[in-house]
């Protein structure tokens, strides 16, 4: 198969999910407008879940049509490590100061969320590795539904919780003129852009499958790097328009609250599609490794909130911003080094 041609395949899914992940943004924020959600709701919860359909998407192909379960998992964790690289991109981007002090304390419960359920998410393969593991319906892991359930948790939790008295959100938005748009076609639109980003899901999972084979590279490193910067084109497009419009806590709120969706509802979809066994039992052992670096860069964001250092490597970037960088860096050396060979 021509090497160039794949890569011409990667380049054109990957301009598809750009495209249609921010026009799926843009109709779920007017809808949210509409429906007088919140928008620490609409971050969290509406546009977490919509920006992650392309990694839906693309585990559903690699577990059914493809058989890798490997490149799922490897997007699911490779796609939470750039969510979390992001804070730091767009921190640097905002130009008013370092981004990171400013995030309300939903923020923080929703990152502490997700550190939960990554490390849930990393014992649980742990423990399937060594058959200590029980299956519903046939094949279904247990595990799978445990995770589902922290998810459901953890958004009942986002979405009760109320931040303390005099707690500032930082959302500068000038108020958007009434669109003349109807509501029913705002639901058009929205469906139509969802298609078009699950469409775009289901071709990158036919293509990561073939630069495994082109390449020779592990199907964790490719689901891990290249699956994972495409699947991450919504929340990027998303997080950093958001950041143009002042709008910080749903930036940082899209980014982590995909974190939550990635490993709640992801894997235990995957695991139903996948019909060989526990999908726990049938991956790499490395994506513990890949876990354990997300709960490092997810710390190091709460703790960037909470503490607000004050050594700033210029006028606008702390100190935070360089670790998450660094330790990004050194999960995908890890796991270049570490990663067996297809």
């Amino acid at each position: 198969m021509n090497t160039l041609w794949i890569w011409i395949q990667f380049a054109a899914c990957l301009g598809l999910i750009i495209l249609a992940g921010s026009r799926l943004a843009k109709y779920a924020d007017l809808f949210g407008e509409r429906a007088g959600l919140s928008k620490v709701w609409i971050g969290v919860i509406a546009l977490a879940t919509v920006t992650s359909l392309p990694e839906l998407a693309t585990g559903i192909s690699s577990v059914t049509i493809i058989g890798q379960p490997d490149l799922t998992f490897g997007d699911i964790f490779g796609a939470n490590l750039i969510n979390l690289l992001v804070i730091a991109v767009i921190d640097i981007l905002y130009r008013k100061g370092h981004l990171l002090p400013l995030l309300g304390s939903g923020v923080v419960l929703t990152a502490a969320l997700g550190v939960t359920i990554t490390a849930a998410a990393a014992v649980f393969i742990f423990l399937a590795q060594d058959n200590i593991d029980l299956t519903v319906f046939g094949h279904v892991s247990l595990y799978s539904f445990l995770l589902l359930g922290l998810y459901i948790l953890a958004q009942l939790m986002i979405f009760r919780y109320k931040p303390p008295v005099g707690e500032n959100a930082v959302d500068l938005r000038p108020a958007p003129p009434a669109p003349s748009i109807s509501t029913s076609r705002i639901v058009a639109y929205f469906l139509g852009a969802a298609l078009a980003t699950v469409i775009g899901g289901i071709w990158l999972g036919f293509i990561g499958n073939q630069i495994v084979e082109i390449t020779g590279l592990s199907s964790s490193l490719v689901g891990t790097l290249f699956l994972a910067v495409s699947t991450t084109a919504p929340e990027i497009v998303v997080s950093i328009s958001a950041v143009r419009l002042f709008a910080l806590d749903m930036a940082v709120g899209n980014l982590v609250g995909s974190v939550l969706f990635n490993i709640g509802v992801i894997i235990f979809i995957d695991d139903i599609f996948y019909r060989a066994g526990s999908i726990l039992q049938h991956v790499d052992p490395i994506h513990v490794l890949t876990a354990l670096f997300a709960i490092l860069m997810s710390t190091i964001v709460i703790i960037g909130i909470l503490f607000k250092p004050r050594l700033w490597l210029k006028p606008w970037a702390g100190l935070d911003v360089v670790l998450l960088a660094a330790v990004y860096i050194g999960a995908m050396l890890s796991l270049f080094f570490l990663a067996k060979p297809a």
